[in-house]
């Protein structure tokens, strides 16, 4: 994984389920904790959402913060718009970080650059 310091990321439970948005400064733990329920009580675990459809990654937690609010925000059509972009066959990216080289090689990347407002346009 890249050496940054703030996430934005959207889960699911499967594809077309129950989508969760979030930040966070280390994706790799995070991305742990979704999968083994390491906060029982949240609503990823009451749900088993923790597979990582799509991501961006950026050095600033504030402007992670404001684009997860501006993500949290859209409707769910649009959310699934912008999965299925980058991501149509809603892999688990977080494989990318925790598989062989090669593996990750064969998956999709949805992280994308710059300040998120490429993220808040429409989806094509």
């Amino acid at each position: 994984m890249e050496d940054k310091h703030a996430y934005t990321y959207i889960l699911a439970s499967k594809r077309n389920g129950t989508l969760y948005t979030g930040v966070t400064s280390n994706l790799e733990r995070r991305m742990y904790e979704h999968k083994n329920k390491t906060h029982p009580e949240s609503f990823s675990a009451k749900y088993t959402v923790n597979l990582l459809v799509w991501y961006e990654s950026g050095e600033d937690i504030q402007a992670a913060i404001e684009l997860e609010k501006k993500i949290k925000n859209r409707s769910r059509a649009w959310k699934i718009a912008l999965i299925e972009k980058n991501n149509p066959d809603w892999k688990d990216l977080s494989l990318d970080f925790v598989d062989s080289a090669t593996t990750a090689a064969a998956r999709p990347s949805c992280r994308m650059t710059g300040a998120g407002d490429k993220v808040i346009s429409e989806p094509d």
